[in-house]
């Protein structure tokens, strides 16, 4: 029992905090908003670190990888398990808002009135060319850009751009790879450091988070936010289990709910999948990842694979259906639902502001007035956290899933033997 406490004591100490902090966001309400700063604190602390630590992590996975061969074997494997978990959301989200039909008792004109000021704070989106907006997805017209945050995924691709021409060179450039290896380590220690300061940063940060939230979600949310934590406790327990189970058996399924503790509850408290970069990257190396799985998987998955978002743009669709008394059971309504939700959760997470322009494109493509926008908007806010669980803590499973498909079934035996830097 000792041991298993010891083991576990970083989580239960986390996980007793945001429950403390719930618990006070509950009683206190807004004058929660008092404890933000001390949440903020942590949160800054992890975004300083987030630019330097993708950096260093993505260059120096590549440039230590024996041959390219690999590395596009990581990548194409990482394509592949994101578009199977992407869709297996999608049509747990279908199954779910069939039972429960989430907007059945819904008062339109009542939701209209608690959105009614929302539309003052909705951001403008600039609307531009699809060509024009890969461009602007994958790079910046300056290199000062990459140091911003909302740029993760151009700097992921500078970053893999700089580790392949690091690899090129070979013995010409062993300085350079040594360098940024030991910068990996470093910035790996400054992450430990600063979460010794997470229980008390994430129970403010939760505190002010459920004072802000609690009123909204009892004004006509609350079917739809129950309906939502359902599906993401069986895709968390059930789906993730598989996934670790696909990955590499019983022993995969012990280790991945070993480690997966700490993850998910930074996940649940930041609603932040870029800040649980440095946490995921941690407990996925004590997973038995092999380190370039990790450093390649883990920035890249928070850009590009969102779980949670596919069965929240599931939701969003299945609740304007619902509002609206329009038919969603044919073959061609269900399939459509699954494209669309696939795409405003999987790829337009990726883009710049694409969660608003993928409510955007669910009212474009079905015909409805742009002014539902601030009511689906309102969901995207109360399904943040568990959408966040299941976008960050995903990546950790499937940084294992695709462990077995770039090294075969023993991955898991190196694991044990403790080989898991490869």
């Amino acid at each position: 029992m000792k041991k298993f406490l010891g083991g576990y004591k970083f989580s239960i100490v986390l996980l007793g905090s945001i429950i403390i902090g719930a618990i006070l966001g509950i009683f206190l309400g807004h004058k929660a908003s008092v404890l933000k700063p001390f949440g903020d604190l942590f949160l800054n602390l992890m975004f300083m670190i987030i630019i330097p630590l993708v950096f260093f992590s993505v260059t120096s996975a590549i440039a230590n990888m024996k041959g390219m061969k690999r590395f596009g074997k990581i990548i194409g494997s990482t394509f592949i398990v994101f578009l199977f978990t992407a869709l297996a959301a999608s049509i747990i989200g279908i199954i779910g808002v069939f039972i429960v039909e989430p907007a059945k008792g819904i008062d339109y004109m009542a939701l209209k009135q608690i959105v009614s000021g929302s539309n003052d704070s909705l951001q403008q989106v600039k609307h531009v060319g699809v060509f024009q907006q890969i461009v602007n997805t994958i790079t910046v017209s300056e290199f000062t850009s990459l140091f911003s945050k909302s740029n993760m995924l151009q700097l992921i691709v500078f970053s893999v751009l700089f580790g392949i021409s690091t690899a090129a060179l070979g013995e010409k450039a062993e300085t350079v790879t040594k360098f940024f290896t030991a910068a990996s380590r470093v910035m790996m220690e400054m992450v430990r450091i600063i979460m010794y300061y997470a229980p008390i940063g994430l129970g403010c940060y939760f505190a002010s988070v459920i004072g802000e939230l609690g009123p909204q979600i009892l004004q006509g949310y609350l079917k739809v936010f129950i309906l939502y934590i359902i599906i993401s406790i069986i895709y968390y327990f059930g789906f993730f289990t598989l996934y670790a189970f696909l990955a590499g058996g019983k022993n995969a399924i012990k280790i991945f709910w070993k480690n997966a503790a700490v993850p998910t509850i930074t996940a649940l408290a930041t609603c932040s999948s870029a800040a649980s970069i440095p946490v995921n990257l941690e407990f996925t190396k004590k997973m038995g990842v092999p380190k370039d799985v990790t450093e390649t998987v883990i920035p890249l998955g928070a850009n590009i694979h969102k779980d949670g978002s596919v069965i929240g743009g599931v939701m969003k669709i299945a609740f304007l259906f619902g509002l609206l008394n329009k038919n969603m059971a044919s073959i061609s309504s269900v399939l459509s639902i699954i494209f669309i939700s696939f795409l405003v959760g999987a790829v337009m997470a990726a883009i710049p502001s694409g969660g608003m322009i993928g409510e955007m494109l669910i009212l474009s493509i079905y015909g409805f007035s742009q002014g539902l926008l601030p009511i689906i908007m309102v969901i995207s806010v109360i399904i943040d956290a568990p959408a966040t669980v299941l976008n960050s803590t995903g990546n950790t499973v499937c940084s294992m899933m695709i462990s077995r498909l770039v090294e075969g079934k023993e991955w898991i035996y190196n694991r044990v033997s403790g080989n898991n830097n490869i």
